[in-house]
């Protein structure tokens, strides 16, 4: 649909935003010594039966082999969040974060931040799984916690403008209303539909969700919301 390019919203509270520097190398290095870069087929599958979250493993209904039961299934909550299916999934995730994450991270502090994203992680995955308590395919990828920053963002800054890439070759510098609204319809489009398979809309809904409610208590003090202060 598009993908975000950059946002003029300078920060204010913190120097720099470690946090979200730190969430995208974390996938990065996973992805690359974890998952073998997807170069291994054995490799990223082992990978993400062992750190993913399945649905009918995290409910008992199935149980993984006893050389891939690594996590508990509570810890695949968030596991799951840290893995990839390709560097393409892995560079839309860091993208999204890398120009949204700054600013929720500045409105929460770097320590809340961690904890929100977490939380969102782990929202957007047991809703996933709650609607499909069957399944035995792994979901994996950080769309569900990066769904929730935009989510946060959303709350945050609405009027900020932002330049995105339109349908991959039209750039358009538009409020974030326009584009993150424009975003999450299409998620809940493609939920409802399930013309995608393979694609875990809801948990994107979800975590969506889950992002713009916890931003509430999590933000700051004084810090507003709807850009109040522009």
């Amino acid at each position: 649909m598009f993908f975000p390019l950059h946002d003029h919203n300078p920060l204010r509270f913190v120097r720099r935003q470690y946090v979200t520097w730190g969430l995208i190398a974390v996938n990065v290095l996973v992805f690359v010594f974890v998952e073998g870069g997807g170069l291994s087929e054995p490799v990223l599958q082992a990978s993400v039966l062992s750190y993913g979250l399945i649905p009918a493993v995290f409910f008992d209904i199935r149980e993984l082999a006893p050389e891939l039961a690594v996590v508990p299934d509570t810890v695949s909550l968030v596991s799951y969040a840290f893995l990839h299916g390709s560097w393409m999934h892995l560079i839309g995730n860091t993208l999204f974060l890398w120009v949204f994450g700054d600013n929720v991270e500045d409105a929460m502090g770097h320590l809340r931040f961690l904890v929100f994203y977490l939380l969102c992680a782990a929202a957007a995955g047991y809703a996933h799984a709650a609607l499909h308590p069957d399944s035995v395919v792994p979901l994996v990828g950080a769309s569900g916690a990066v769904a929730g920053v935009v989510g946060a963002y959303l709350m945050l800054h609405p009027r900020v403008r932002v330049w995105v890439l339109a349908l991959g070759r039209i750039p358009l510098r538009v409020p974030a209303s326009w584009a993150l609204i424009a975003w999450i319809l299409f998620q809940v489009v493609m939920a409802l539909g399930a013309v995608q398979e393979g694609v875990a809309w809801w948990a994107h809904v979800f975590g969506f969700a889950a992002g713009a409610i916890l931003v509430i208590p999590f933000r700051r003090r004084g810090v507003p919301l709807f850009d109040k202060k522009l």
